[in-house]
């Protein structure tokens, strides 16, 4: 009998046919901000859970705290940036979010979770390490960003269950998996697993998961530590039988959410509102505090798709990455195929608070260690709405809108 290892509580089930990931086109659209000063990032974050409005007055949003320590802070700091919960992850980033974990791990976080009420309730998966016996459930479902993948933990109840839900999307619906569940100590949670359904919008009625659970034996048990509850009761480690290490959230910070809301590419309207949210939040430029940080970038949205030209696309920044270097040097680089790469050379020059003239006129199309001159030039002014040591913010090429993640280094030669 074929079997697929479910992910997070790590048991095994009868494979089902493959479902094919849906694969939404991302929309870029025009898009306005507030003016707002900028002042840094504090460690006690006010989340705004904006309306269904795509740019909201700041008087009639919610607004709920999100607090992390320093130490936590850490660890969502070395998550940021890393794609399909650590599928994608390089190993200096393992290594950082492994070092992360390890510290809170040391440190003392809510005595005996599995015995405290902060433990309840509903967890988003937002890291988790892929050992070599990984699942392809794992490998299908959690691996990809489109798909939001949480942990429901609920014991102080008459039918205590601890569930894994994927959900495709808002419009298609979920996977729920149940286990029943029991405490064994302070910090371990045992479960079995005994059903689950599909739930689709489209139907007026769940789809039940056909595995005949009583089948599966010990296969079918697991256990789950909780190694860190954070005493705010938004963050929680967790390794698995497995040998799986896990990093869950209750609330998500604003850079976690800005990214989520690209990554998904739910619609314009949920970029407005995230883009918005976290300019108004993470006021950190208008005081000077940081300027065109060196490293390499690589262009994850903007608010404009590509045009025709594919050339005029590469020049101006509207694909690819971008390396800053010292002394006012910049460079676009892309991917073209078969190893070609466009390759684009200018320099920026500081001509106001936030703001820089930026000239490329070098370009070339490089195999290797060869390159063809490619004649043409590119002049716009790029204005600095945000950046930190992880993403940057900013208005360029024709007032276009770019989203940048760092991906490399702090210098680059």
């Amino acid at each position: 009998m074929a079997t697929i290892e479910v992910a997070i509580l790590g048991f095994r089930l009868t494979s089902l046919p493959r479902i094919s990931p849906f694969n939404p086109t991302t929309h870029r659209s025009g898009l306005r901000f507030h003016e707002a000063s900028h002042s840094s990032l504090s460690r006690r974050i006010v989340l705004l859970r904006p309306p269904s409005c795509s740019l909201v007055d700041e008087q009639q949003q919610q607004v709920e705290e999100v607090s992390f320590n320093e130490r936590e802070n850490s660890l969502i700091g070395a998550l940021i940036g890393i794609q399909g919960r650590g599928r994608s992850a390089s190993p200096q980033q393992l290594q950082d979010v492994e070092r992360a974990v390890q510290v809170l791990e040391g440190l003392e976080g809510v005595p005996d979770p599995t015995s405290s009420s902060l433990i309840e309730g509903r967890w988003q998966l937002m890291f988790t390490t892929r050992p070599g016996t990984a699942s392809p459930i794992q490998r299908t479902f959690v691996g990809v960003d489109f798909f939001s993948v949480f942990q429901e933990v609920y014991l102080r109840t008459d039918d205590p269950r601890v569930s894994n839900i994927v959900r495709f999307s808002d419009a298609i619906g979920e996977l729920k998996v149940e286990a029943a569940a029991s405490v064994k100590d302070g910090k371990r949670i045992l479960f079995r697993f005994d059903r689950a359904a599909f739930s689709f919008k489209f139907l007026p009625f769940k789809v039940p998961y056909p595995v005949p659970f009583r089948l599966l034996g010990d296969e079918a048990k697991g256990w789950l530590d909780t190694t860190y509850l954070s005493r705010s009761g938004n963050l929680r480690i967790s390794r698995g039988n497995k040998g799986t290490t896990f990093v869950l959230q209750k609330k998500n910070e604003p850079r976690q959410r800005l990214l989520s809301a690209i990554s998904t590419g739910t619609g314009v309207s949920e970029h407005l509102q995230a883009i918005d949210e976290f300019l108004s939040l993470s006021q950190n430029v208008a005081k000077g505090e940081s300027g065109l940080l060196e490293g390499e970038w690589q262009m994850i949205w903007s608010s404009q798709m590509e045009t025709d030209s594919w050339l005029e696309n590469a020049s101006n920044g509207l694909m690819g990455k971008q390396i800053v270097k010292a002394n006012g040097q910049l460079k676009f680089l892309v991917d073209i195929l078969l190893g070609l790469r466009f390759s684009m050379n200018g320099t920026f020059v500081k001509s106001g608070t936030n703001t820089y003239d930026v000239t490329m006129d070098d370009g070339a199309i490089l195999a290797g260690q060869f390159g063809v001159p490619v004649e043409m030039e590119s002049k716009f002014k790029l204005e600095l709405l945000y950046t930190d040591d992880k993403i940057r913010i900013t208005r360029g090429y024709n007032k276009i809108v770019f989203v940048h993640l760092r991906v490399g280094g702090s210098m680059q030669k």
